[in-house]
């Protein structure tokens, strides 16, 4: 069986639906498929999107880990944050089904481990090796799967703790590993995140921000890291490292890589957002 990294759909169906058609005949055989989160947000039919996903995943063709605008859509759907103007999330909000979708949406993980390839949707800090960082995916699955997840929704949002320490708890240890596994682009050298830097692939000269993935030591770096999230650093095949957000919603490409070849499937988008500062 091959399997299939996929970037940011991001509601782009139409080209998620070719992508996969590229990949069944490609692949020739069985294949799963492991998204990299955003599912939805920003293109023109996140319902369809979803629900795509969500019936491949029900075949036991399909996965996803969780991303921020995943998590928001659960946010908007509580009430507990409202929609912004590019969003379009409102078709998943009036389906008849939304509470279906909803349920298997807050119960994807923030990490996936395949074949020593660990898929998260933004980063790791380094601090965390791969099996420290599933560990800590599992104690958010825990509480957004659990009856307390509403709750739990009201206290996710904002920028503190900026550094893990193991002996945080509650609502700002949950707080600290989904901003890393969902928002994480730059920190510094001692794993404090930036949460300011959206729009460009490098920081600036003196700013003491390095890429999560280059920081020095990271105890992640034996693992395969597999992430989207970063549309301004674009497609990265590296050794050890697979970055998947190639801009599709942003007039970019879809894309996916095959874990066993590293063989690389695009799609070209059209522009459906123009850059906002916001991604």
């Amino acid at each position: 069986m091959k399997t299939y990294f996929i970037g940011d759909l991001q509601g782009c169906h139409a080209q998620t639906v070719e992508l996969v058609e590229q990949i069944q005949a490609t692949a020739n055989g069985p294949y799963r498929l492991l998204f990299a989160g955003d599912l939805i947000n920003r293109g023109p039919a996140s319902l369809a999107t979803l629900r795509y996903v969500h019936a491949l995943a029900r075949q036991g063709l399909a996965d996803s880990v969780l991303g921020n605008h995943d998590l928001h859509l659960l946010a908007v759907a509580n009430g507990i944050r409202p929609q912004h103007a590019s969003d379009t999330l409102t078709e998943i909000l009036d389906a008849p089904d939304r509470e279906e979708l909803i349920a298997w949406l807050r119960c994807r993980p923030l990490a996936l481990q395949h074949q020593g390839h660990l898929l998260v949707h933004a980063g790791l800090l380094p601090q965390w090796s791969a099996r420290q960082a599933l560990a800590l995916s599992g104690e958010v699955s825990a509480m957004l799967c659990s009856d307390d997840w509403v709750a739990f929704l009201r206290t996710m949002y904002g920028n503190e703790p900026a550094a893990w320490r193991d002996e945080l708890q509650g609502a700002d240890r949950l707080r600290c590993i989904i901003n890393a596994m969902t928002r994480l682009r730059f920190c510094t050298a001692d794993g404090v995140m930036d949460f300011k830097m959206k729009e460009s692939g490098s920081a600036p000269p003196g700013s003491g921000l390095l890429p999560w993935f280059e920081v020095p030591g990271r105890h992640s770096a034996s693992d395969t890291v597999v992430f989207g999230h970063w549309s301004a650093l674009g497609l990265q095949l590296r050794p050890q490292l697979i970055g998947l957000d190639s801009g599709c919603v942003w007039g970019g490409k879809l894309s996916a890589v095959c874990l066993e070849d590293r063989s690389l499937l695009q799609v070209d988008c059209p522009t459906f957002q123009q850059h906002s500062g916001k991604q």
